[in-house]
Formats: structure tokens, sequence, C-alpha cells
């Protein structure tokens, strides 16, 4: 009898867990503080985590007949608690963490998933320092460290993506599963014919921000978006100040990284759409051993919102790749 008895609390445990694998997942917000002293402000997502003690009082026999361990029939496996994939969305230049809101709401209902405001951006803390690229790797690698994220899958989008690279370039990659770089090439020269088209964006940048700001928001996207989410998106850019947005694209032109792409020894995915400058996204993944390239034929530089569904997918395949590599998750 004491046998049946812990085959049903065993039944019962595997009820509540599918139970709560039907919950909605719980997200939750909250700050990061930076060795010099900026908050760096996230969003995190996740179903609850199951609790025995939820389950009330839970006793397994300690032996069975004879003093050997309790079985049951078909000596069914041992159940024991695994680690799940922890993905960290890092946004591009003045955009907030809720830019990848499709991504938390797909991901976040079988894994832990964090973005993040880099500094300046969002609700995080507004500062005329640690402007560079390696400066904002140091806050990816503060959130990193202090909400336990590691071993992560970092997925960074147009400037993020060599604030990833700085981050490799500065700390290595023992903390990270893998990487997905989002439609940027690090550290890659601006072509000749592209420098007068940048600096009259931020000559009419300076002159009048929201006037630039609400075309270079429209940019992003190549598929109709409701005029609602563009205008969220637009307040979102705003709170950056115009002359920290000015000195991030100093830092980021000014910063080559290409040499640090060698040093990417953990599977890496490429996300590029399909535009004039799509050639310099190309132009990296020789550099990255083992690297994949997928180009968004349709979408805008905002593939992962234009396109959700395949970058999901790609994603997905992604982190199913890697589990089969036997990366510990």
């Amino acid at each position: 009898m004491k046998h049946l008895h812990w085959a049903f609390k065993l039944i019962v445990l595997l009820a509540v867990a599918v139970s709560a694998n039907a919950q909605a997942p719980k997200t939750k917000s909250g700050f990061v503080k930076t060795p010099d002293g900026m908050k760096i402000h996230y969003i995190e997502a996740s179903l609850p985590a199951l609790r025995l003690r939820d389950l009330g009082p839970f006793h397994l026999p300690q032996t069975g007949p004879g003093g050997t361990p309790p079985t049951l029939p078909g000596n069914p496996p041992q159940i024991s608690p695994g680690q799940a994939t922890t993905i960290l969305f890092v946004p591009g230049w003045t955009m907030p963490a809720w830019i990848w809101e499709k991504q938390i709401a797909h991901f976040s209902k079988s894994t832990r998933v964090v973005a993040m405001d880099p500094r300046c951006q969002g609700e995080s803390s507004q500062t005329t320092d640690g402007l560079s690229p390696a400066s904002r790797a140091r806050d990816i690698k503060a959130v990193v460290e202090q909400l336990h994220l590691a071993p992560v899958v970092l997925v960074g989008w147009s400037m993020g993506v060599g604030e990833l690279v700085s981050y490799v370039d500065q700390f290595g990659t023992s903390d990270i599963a893998g990487l997905v770089l989002v439609d940027d090439a690090p550290g890659a020269e601006v072509p000749p014919e592209a420098y007068k088209d940048l600096l009259d964006f931020i000559s009419g940048f300076v002159r009048d921000r929201r006037a630039a700001t609400d075309p270079f928001v429209r940019s992003f996207f190549k598929k109709p978006q409701p005029e609602e989410y563009l205008k969220r998106v637009v307040e979102a850019s705003l709170r950056t100040p115009t002359n920290t947005a000015v000195a991030l694209l100093v830092g980021k032109f000014g910063t080559d990284l290409r040499p640090a792409l060698k040093k990417i020894n953990k599977p890496t995915l490429i996300v590029a759409a399909q535009s004039p400058f799509v050639g310099l996204v190309k132009a990296i993944q020789p550099q990255i051993s083992g690297s994949r390239l997928e180009i968004f034929e349709g979408a805008g530089h905002a593939l992962f919102v234009d396109d959700a569904e395949r970058f999901n997918s790609l994603l997905e395949d992604f982190l199913k790749a890697l589990q089969k590599r036997g990366v510990k998750q």
C-alpha cells in the first residue's frame, strides 16, 4: 500500500507540473547596479517555478522490501530538476527592452527570459559617461552575473551586436551558451557613399530630434505596424537625451571590433534583413567559426518584429541545436 501511495503522489506531482506549464508566464521588472553606480533596468518573464512544498506533505518511502530502494512497475526514470536555457535580449540604439515583447511572450512559456534597457535607454540610469560598446558590455556582464543567467544565450540587435562582441572581447565565453547577432556588423567601415547620409541624419537629429526620430523609427519596418505601436517606440527612443544619443553613435562608429570576432567560440546565429547594407553583415559570418547566417527577405531592420514568427522559429531551432550539441542548459 505504501508503494501505491507513493505512485499516487508521483502522479499528482506530474499533473501539477503539467498544470504549471499551462499557466501564463509571470513578468517582473527590476534594476541591477553596475560597478560604476548605474542602475540598469530589466524585464524578466518565466513560468512560475513548481515547488514541492506547494503539494503539501510528500514523503517517499526510504526503502522497499528487504531494504532495497523503492521502485514502481516499469522502473520509471528518476525525476530531477533541470536547468533551462536563459535568454538575454539586448536592444539597439535608443530602443527599450520591451521592443522584444513578441519574443518575451513567446519564449517565456518555456524558459527564463530577460530583456534589458542599456544605460541611457528606457528606464535605466542617464549618464554622460560609459557611452562606448566596452562600457555597455560591462553593463551586460553585470546583468548576467547579478541575475545568475549563465549559461545564457545573448541576443543583440543593431548597436547591441557590437556590445555582445565587446562582451566576448573582455570576458570570454565561459558564461555564454550561444550568441544571436541581429542585423548589424560590429566595427564595419561605413561605405564612403553612406557617409553623407549618416552626417545628414545626425545633423537633422540635432536640429529637430522629434522630427528626425519619427521617420527613423518607421524605417525599421517594411510591414505595416499599428500606429499606436509606432508612437510608443518613438516616445521610448526620445527618452535618451539627444547629446547622449549622438555620443553613443560616436562610440559605435569609432570602435573597430572586427578583431574580436575570432574570439567567438560558441554557436552563433547571424540574422540580417535584405537591405543595401546586408553585405556588411555577410562579411562577418566567415570570421566566426561555425556560425550560421539567415537573410530575411521582405523584413525591415526590426526583423524580429516584422517577421516575428520566422525569427522565433529560428531561435527555437538554435536553442534545440545547443541542446543536441551537449551545451549545458
